[in-house]
């Protein structure tokens, strides 16, 4: 009885021993049952782990391609306090004008810095960084001081003589040039139209807009005057007659005399006098329209004050 019980203990120890059977040499071996079953695991095993493999894989995959083909919007990073809308579209249709996609990508951004640098004279150094949303538009604005127009073409010059396209900002105080000598054939935008006539007027616009800056505060003396007249430049018409002449925007006529640098040669009051002057009228009236018929600046300070008859 003892004998039988032991056998049937270790029959039934046997069978739950990891699938370890005794062989008739007396030795251990592994069922052929346990065998297909640790087979089936293990192959289970190797499916579920590819199965979570590939699925992590393709969501991998997925976030990676919505990286690459996610759509980037354009930023013009710090622009000046003028730059309307119409100015910013012209730049943002510039950037896309070889058919970009705007994909986020270095060489979008390239493309983007090629084309607004090709394209957009108001732009120079311009240099594009793409970010996980967009493409930064760094550059340094040329700003538009003067107006010229040759028949029904009109384009503006910045301090440096640079030719911009014409585009409206209303924000800016830009005086017309008149008069000046030059060939018919419209400039290209983003050249230099260096001529005599043109760098004297320009020059003029610009010393009138830092004295704006050093004491006119808010109402700025330059947003008064609606061209300057270059004809007679040189005295190449009349020798005798003011060489430059603005007009403020009622028509009222300011004889500024020779270009900068040169009333010594003809005996004016220097130029410094001659802003001084200017800038004391306006500060006494507070505006350069409807008070005087005109203003001669030439005097030199110590003369009789040529004429600045009141109405």
């Amino acid at each position: 009885m003892t004998m039988v019980r032991r056998k049937r203990k270790t029959k039934k120890n046997s069978g739950v021993f990891s699938g370890l059977v005794k062989s008739k040499r007396g030795g251990w071996r592994i069922s052929s049952g346990f065998k297909g079953s640790f087979l089936v695991l293990v192959l289970l095993i190797f499916l579920g782990g590819g199965v979570v493999g590939f699925h992590y894989l393709e969501n991998y995959v997925q976030e990676e391609v919505g990286v690459v083909n996610r759509v980037g919007v354009l930023e013009l990073v710090n622009p000046p306090a003028w730059i309307n809308e119409s100015l910013k579209e012209k730049i943002y249709s510039a950037a896309r004008s070889n058919g970009e996609d705007l994909r986020l990508d270095l060489d979008s951004a390239r493309s983007v810095q090629s084309n607004i640098s090709e394209r957009v004279s108001w732009l120079e150094s311009v240099r594009v960084q793409s970010t996980d949303r967009s493409f930064r538009i760094y550059a340094r604005w040329r700003k538009p001081v003067a107006l010229v127009k040759i028949g029904v073409e009109q384009f503006y010059l910045d301090a440096d003589l640079m030719v911009l396209d014409y585009e409206p900002v209303p924000e800016l105080p830009i005086v017309e040039v008149s008069g000046f000598s030059a060939r018919r054939r419209v400039p290209i935008a983003g050249s230099l139209w260096q001529h005599a006539d043109l760098a004297a007027a320009v020059e003029l616009i610009v010393s009138f807009d830092r004295m704006d800056k050093l004491v006119a505060g808010d109402k700025p003396l330059l947003k008064e005057i609606a061209s300057i007249d270059v004809s007679n430049f040189d005295g190449r018409k009349r020798e005798s007659g003011p060489h430059i002449i603005l007009y403020a925007k009622d028509r009222t006529e300011i004889v500024w005399g020779a270009e900068l640098g040169k009333w010594q040669r003809y005996l004016e009051a220097p130029d410094s006098e001659k802003l001084a002057k200017l800038y004391s009228h306006y500060k006494e009236y507070g505006s350069l329209m409807n008070n005087v018929k005109y203003i001669d600046l030439r005097a030199p300070e110590g003369e009789v004050y040529r004429p600045t008859d009141r109405y």
